[in-house]
């Protein structure tokens, strides 16, 4: 059997399920993207090609038990999975750290159909270190919701914050992608999905002209709890400097535009809606800004 862009039906369906990728049974860009991944982690010839070889060694691989070198466990609860993109879609580094990124995926809840999108566009090494899963905005699939994957070898990099004031921080920073639609208007997101009920929470006061947005899961924010913690510890990053002291002083405001973030000169956490005026990444939940105060 061979699966190949073009294909449809059951196998590639059954092919989807185990990468870990939304499964409607159409083999198109994401999924092409996805099976290069894959081979590139296990040593086969990287073509996109679902052939004989690939597809048996995904088939033993996805009825294994043995997840231990897929899965670990480096603080407290916190799960990361490995996925990583393929070599020269990230720069390998390593560089030390010193800022830490809290940005949204453009896309849906699952982190794998994020990484599989950044693997098969053009914009070459454009991505971040970690993605975050959530809820599906319609209220109907919670499989990745706080669900931590890991896309880049520790001490590598990529670009992602865009224009701003110092290049020294694309190099020299973690990001962490959290599945999210960001701000809604009336009741629907900027591709025109309508949101669920339980999935919208509505600021007191709106952040950069919305009231209403998706809502981060309580998974999400546990887990982003962990995370932040164990980035400070691994990469000597404090945390507590930046968006953390912003929000001390100003509250909700402290998720607005920055200089100090935008050019560099505090390190710590920030947004990316920190450094950028034209972004709306992250935004002042409650129960966000309550967690991060705890740090």
């Amino acid at each position: 059997m061979l699966l190949k862009k073009g294909s449809k039906g059951a196998e590639v369906k059954k092919l989807q399920q185990a990468l870990n990728i939304d499964n409607d049974g159409i083999f198109g860009k994401d999924t092409e993207a996805a099976v290069k991944i894959f081979q590139q982690e296990n040593n086969l010839v990287v073509d996109g090609i679902a052939g004989p070889n690939t597809l048996k060694l995904i088939n033993e691989l996805s009825a294994s038990t043995d997840i231990s070198e897929k899965v670990y466990t480096p603080y407290q609860d916190l799960r990361v999975h490995k996925y990583f993109l393929p070599k020269g879609e990230y720069k390998e580094g390593p560089t030390s750290k010193e800022y830490l990124f809290l940005h949204h995926t453009a896309g849906w809840h699952t982190p794998y159909k994020t990484i599989a999108g950044w693997a098969n566009d053009e914009r070459g090494p454009v991505a971040t270190e970690f993605v975050l899963g959530g809820q599906s905005i319609k209220g109907n699939n919670k499989q990745y919701d706080g669900e931590l994957v890991q896309c880049l070898p520790e001490g590598a990099f990529g670009w992602h914050l865009g224009k701003n004031g110092s290049r020294h921080m694309h190099t020299h920073s973690v990001g962490i992608e959290i599945c999210n639609f960001g701000y809604l208007k009336n009741g629907k997101t900027y591709v025109n999905t309508k949101a669920a009920s339980d999935q919208i929470v509505k600021l007191n006061t709106p952040f950069r002209g919305y009231q209403e947005w998706h809502k981060y899961s309580d998974k999400q924010i546990e887990t982003l709890r962990m995370f932040i913690l164990w980035i400070a510890n691994r990469d000597s990053i404090d945390v507590r400097k930046g968006l953390v002291t912003e929000i001390k002083q100003q509250g909700p405001k402290a998720f607005e535009y920055n200089p100090n973030a935008f050019d560099g000169s505090i390190k710590g956490m920030w947004s990316h809606s920190n450094v950028r005026k034209d972004k709306f990444d992250v935004f002042p939940q409650d129960n966000l800004m309550d967690m991060l105060l705890s740090l």
